[in-house]
C-alpha cells in the first residue's frame, strides 16, 4: 500500500475535524449531537509516523485521540450522500492531539490548542477507499503499549459519505484534503517519554494502515506574556482525562457541602482525631508544621503540588514560564487547600508574598507546605493561613524543581489526595477521607457533647473513674442530662 509522505501533506489544504462522532464518545461527553460539527486544523500541524510532538511549556493536558483520517481523491461540491464516498480516495490513520491548557483562547475554534506544530500525526499507509466498507473499519490507540481506545465504525453517529456530503454543500473539497472523523471512548492525556500508537484497519483484519507512532516530548520555550497562557482547571482535566476518575479528582457530588463543613467546623481536631482512630485511622496528621494564623480553623478540600529535588537539566524543562506550581496556584478555587510535597527540605522556599496573595485572590481557604516560606513577614501578615516548615530566603530552584500538580502526594508524614478533606486548627492539621467524613463529623459532635457533660461532672467533684469514658451507671446519668438540656 502506498505510504504517507511528504507529498501527501503537500496536497492538503485543509484539515477538518469532526467533534463528537461514536456513540461511546458521546456517552462519555454525556452529550449526543443531532448534526455533526467541525472545526479546522492548519495542514502545518501535519506529521508523519515516527516523528516526535512537543507538549507546550507550561502545558499540563496534552489530550490524544485517535481517529481515522479519510483522504479526498476528487474535488466534492455539492454532492449527495450516494455519490460522497466515491470523492475519498483512501484512509489511514490519525491522532487529533491538543492542549486542553489553551482551549479557553479561542472561543471553540480550537487553532491554539488543537493546531500546534505535529499535533496532526497521519499514517503511516493508507487504505484506498475502493477496498473497504467504510462502516466495517476498526480504530484502536495504544498509551504505552497498552490499549486504550477500541472501536469500530458500524454505528457511527455521522457515516463518512455523510460528512463529504455535508461538508461539501457549502465548500469545496479538494483533492488531498483530510477529514478526521472523530474519537471513540477513551482519549486521555499523554506526558513527555510517552508513546501513542494508532491503527486503522479493515474489521476482518485483512488490511490495516499499521502503526502509527508518535512520541511525546517536553517543550522549552515558554510562552510570551503578550499572547493567551496556558491555564487550566478541573473541567479542563476531567474532558482531557475522559473521566473526574481518571483524571484523580473527587468524584461528582463529594464536594465538600456547606453543611457538612459547619459540622467539621464546630468541633475540634482532637476529637475528630480520636474518631479516626476508632476506625483504624492513626496516620492521618500533617506533623511539624506551624502556623501563620494559629487562631483560625480551616476547613476544606485539597488541591496538591509535588516538588521533587532539584536537578538542573530538569529544572531548565520544568521550573520555567507558567510551571506547576504557578499552574496549582492560579487554579485553586474558593475554599480549597494547596497542599505541598517539599519532602520536609528546609533549605529553600516553596512559596512567596506573590504566589500566596494569589492564592488568597482566588479564595484558597489555606496554603500548606511542608518546606520553607519566603518573604515570610508578608506571607505572614495575609489573611490567608499558611502552614510551613520554617521560614528561608532562597528561591525553590535551590532544591526543588515543581513537577506536578493534582497527584497523591506525601506531605508532613502522611499522605494527601486531591479532594481529601483537609481540618486543621491549633492542635494540628488533620486528612480526613470523604467517604466517612459525615460520620466522623456526626460522631464527633456527639462526643464532644458527652465531654461537655463530663467535664460539668469533674467540676463538681466527681472522679474521672467510670466517667470519663462513660461507664452503664454514668451513660444513664448523662441521657438523664441531655434529655433535661432538651426540655429546656
Amino acid at each position: 500500500m502506498e505510504q504517507v509522505n511528504d507529498d501527501t501533506f503537500a496536497a492538503a489544504r485543509k484539515v477538518i475535524a469532526v467533534h463528537i462522532n461514536y456513540p461511546s464518545r458521546a456517552a462519555q461527553r454525556g452529550r449526543t449531537p443531532a448534526q455533526p460539527s467541525y472545526f479546522l486544523k492548519p495542514s502545518s500541524s501535519l506529521s508523519l509516523t515516527g516523528t516526535a510532538v512537543e507538549r507546550p511549556a507550561g502545558c499540563e493536558l496534552l489530550g490524544y485521540e485517535g481517529e481515522i483520517a479519510i483522504i479526498i481523491g476528487k474535488a466534492a461540491r455539492r454532492v449527495d450522500v450516494g455519490d460522497a464516498w466515491s470523492h475519498v480516495a483512501a484512509v489511514t490513520a490519525s491522532n487529533d492531539l491538543g492542549v486542553y491548557d489553551l482551549r479557553y483562547a479561542d472561543k471553540g475554534s480550537n487553532l491554539r490548542s488543537k493546531g500546534g506544530d505535529g499535533f496532526t500525526p497521519v499514517g503511516p499507509a493508507l487504505i484506498p477507499a475502493d477496498a473497504v466498507d467504510p462502516a466495517k473499519l476498526r480504530i484502536r490507540t495504544w498509551h504505552n503499549g497498552d490499549l486504550v481506545q477500541d472501536d469500530t465504525t458500524e454505528d457511527l453517529l455521522f457515516p463518512f459519505a455523510r460528512l463529504v456530503a455535508d461538508l461539501s454543500q457549502l465548500l469545496t473539497l479538494e483533492e488531498g484534503d483530510i477529514i478526521l472523523t472523530g474519537t471513540p471512548a477513551g482519549a486521555s492525556v499523554a506526558v513527555p517519554g510517552d508513546v501513542l500508537e494508532v491503527e486503522v484497519s479493515t474489521a476482518d483484519g485483512g488490511l490495516s494502515t499499521g502503526r502509527l507512532t508518535t512520541t511525546v516530548k517536553e517543550g522549552t520555550t515558554a510562552f510570551a506574556d503578550f499572547g493567551a497562557r496556558p491555564k487550566s482547571d478541573d473541567l479542563q482535566r476531567e474532558e482531557a482525562y475522559g473521566s473526574r476518575e481518571a483524571a484523580g479528582l473527587p468524584a461528582a457530588g463529594s464536594a465538600l457541602s456547606a453543611k457538612l463543613k459547619a459540622k467539621l467546623e464546630s468541633v475540634c481536631t482532637a476529637t475528630l482525631s480520636s474518631q479516626l482512630r476508632k476506625r483504624g485511622l492513626n496516620n492521618v496528621s500533617i506533623d511539624g508544621l506551624t502556623a501563620t494564623r494559629p487562631d483560625r480553623k480551616v476547613v476544606g478540600l485539597a488541591r496538591t503540588l509535588r516538588y521533587v529535588p532539584n536537578r538542573e537539566d530538569l529544572f531548565k524543562t520544568h521550573g520555567g514560564g507558567f510551571n506547576a506550581q504557578k499552574r496549582a496556584i492560579d487554579s485553586v478555587n474558593e475554599g480549597e487547600i494547596l497542599v505541598m510535597e517539599a519532602r520536609g527540605e528546609k533549605g529553600t522556599g516553596t512559596i512567596g508574598d506573590i504566589l500566596a496573595l494569589r492564592a488568597q485572590v482566588r479564595g484558597a481557604a489555606a496554603i500548606i507546605t511542608d518546606g520553607g516560606v519566603r518573604d515570610f513577614s508578608a506571607v505572614a501578615a495575609m489573611e490567608l493561613p499558611t502552614y510551613y516548615s520554617n521560614p528561608h530566603p532562597a528561591v525553590l530552584g535551590r532544591r526543588h524543581i515543581p513537577w506536578d500538580t493534582d497527584i497523591t502526594i506525601a506531605c508532613g508524614g502522611t499522605t494527601v489526595q486531591p479532594g481529601d478533606i483537609i481540618v486543621a486548627d491549633s492542635d494540628g492539621i488533620l486528612v480526613i477521607p470523604p467517604a466517612i467524613a459525615e460520620e466522623v463529623a456526626d460522631d464527633s459532635i456527639a462526643q464532644e457533647r458527652e465531654e461537655v457533660f463530663i467535664a460539668e461532672m469533674v467540676e463538681q467533684g466527681h472522679s474521672v473513674d467510670g466517667l470519663y469514658p462513660l461507664n452503664a451507671q454514668w451513660r444513664t446519668k448523662y441521657e438523664e442530662w441531655e434529655a433535661s438540656k432538651a426540655n429546656d
